[in-house]
């Protein structure tokens, strides 16, 4: 990128010999978060800033301008932690980051949401699917998750002057069909994908932003009949004498307790149905209990070797889980899982990095996936992988972005409009105080 002098931010990525020198756990973890955080500031879209959405392996779009809005959020959260720990120059994120407002400013938009890929020279659409050609109301709900971040962190009038725009435009009560928030709207097609927003899985940041939104937002009621009406919500079940109080059976990959908790704070975090720190940590302890178990036989599972999400594998992209299980594992799993399981992830940490490293680190960090069983090793990774990394890990060791996100009094507003309450919500803004905002700072 030509924002910014690479030469200067070098020494903040020396890599180390995993075989010969021994690191203690503080200087792995600064490691990890230096070397993934390469993916969005070293190698993000010359034009646009914006993350690319992978770095190599796609067979039917132009990597090198393809770029992703949630993968853009998740990046802005990491280099946000990665300005805290000095990894790299704070103003140059913060350049960065108006960058980013200013192409998507000028870029098109479906209601004022954005699609999932765009061209990262001139912002115009690129299809996901036939029918997902217009709006991704997910992946606009992970780029403004970052947005607003970046706002709380950097208490800078023009950069919050240009976010708040961006973020006042999406219109999420007209993304509203049948009482549900619908994933797509598309000009051509209007809403004949016909996907609704309905739980458990990453989608719940969409029902908080949509609540939290001071020009656009839904109400309760949305949430209730659309959230929380779907058939895999409640769970109940015990899977290796492990609770899991919602999602599919064995809890589905582990990105449903990573993404929308790059923000979120589920420490206390409760509706009054489910503790969300209970269901992300079982989620995660499940998901490794089945690795150890590892019912397949597969190569290399083990207590050290585990976490399977969506990922790249050696038959192309998937959604990897207990109940999908390929042979493969993606180290993103276990590492955004920090926080929840810091013992478990920290031993996985060291078995990637000093028993496998030779094989899975990469110019960015771990690859995005491995499996021994079929002698595997992506050559890939994807923003929507090495962001969560970075952002995890950060929350395990600072509760940063957490704590930012969450001091957002629209945020406290729309937790609190929809039921939730936590530590973060003393304060309980009554719910028609959706106007005139101004941003809560976090220390």
């Amino acid at each position: 990128m030509n924002d910014q002098n690479p030469a200067s931010l070098n020494k903040n990525f020396t890599a180390v010999n995993s075989k010969s020198i021994k690191l203690s756990d503080d200087e792995l973890l600064d490691l990890v978060q230096r070397e993934t955080l390469k993916y969005f500031w070293e190698f993000g879209h010359p034009g646009s800033g914006m993350a690319k959405e992978r770095s190599s392996g796609a067979h039917h779009y132009d990597v090198e301008n393809t770029v992703t809005t949630g993968g853009t959020g998740f990046g802005i959260m990491a280099m946000i932690a990665g300005a805290e720990r000095g990894f790299l120059p704070r103003e140059d994120v913060k350049a960065r980051i108006h960058k980013i407002c200013d192409f998507l400013a000028q870029s098109p938009t479906y209601r004022g949401t954005f699609p999932h890929f765009m061209d990262g020279r001139t912002g115009a659409t690129i299809p996901f699917s036939k029918l997902d050609d217009g709006s991704d109301l997910v992946e606009t709900s992970f780029l403004m998750m970052g947005l607003i971040t970046a706002r709380q962190y950097f208490n800078d009038e023009a950069l919050s002057a240009k976010i708040n725009t961006l973020w006042e435009a999406v219109e999420w009560d007209n993304h509203v069909h049948n009482d549900a928030l619908m994933w797509h709207w598309s000009p051509n097609n209007d809403w004949t994908d016909n996907l609704a927003i309905k739980g458990w899985h990453e989608g719940l940041i969409t029902y908080v932003m949509a609540a939290s939104s001071p020009t656009h937002g839904i109400e309760r009621d949305t949430y209730e009949k659309g959230w929380t009406q779907a058939s895999q919500y409640l769970n109940g079940h015990e899977y290796h004498g492990i609770k899991l109080p919602l999602g599919p059976e064995k809890g589905g990959p582990l990105f449903l307790s990573h993404y929308s908790f790059l923000g979120i704070d589920p420490k206390g975090l409760s509706d009054g149905i489910t503790d969300y720190w209970e269901q992300n940590r079982n989620h995660t302890l499940i998901n490794r209990a089945h690795c150890i178990e590892n019912p397949h036989g597969f190569k290399g599972y083990s207590a050290e070797c585990w976490g399977l999400t969506a990922s790249d594998n050696h038959q192309g992209y998937n959604a990897h889980s207990p109940t999908n299980d390929h042979g493969v594992i993606s180290p993103t799993a276990a590492l955004s899982a920090f926080p929840y399981t810091p013992e478990e992830s920290m031993q996985a940490l060291r078995h990637f990095y000093e028993e496998k490293g030779d094989k899975i680190w990469g110019a960015f960090g771990f690859v995005d996936a491995f499996s021994d069983t079929h002698d595997w090793v992506a050559k890939s990774n994807l923003a929507i992988d090495q962001g969560p990394i970075v952002c995890m890990i950060e929350n395990h060791r600072s509760n940063l972005l957490w704590d930012l996100f969450m001091s957002a009094p629209e945020i406290k507003l729309g937790l609190s409009k929809l039921g939730f309450t936590s530590p973060h919500l003393s304060v309980h803004p009554k719910p028609d105080a959706t106007q005139n905002y101004s941003p809560d700072i976090a220390p």
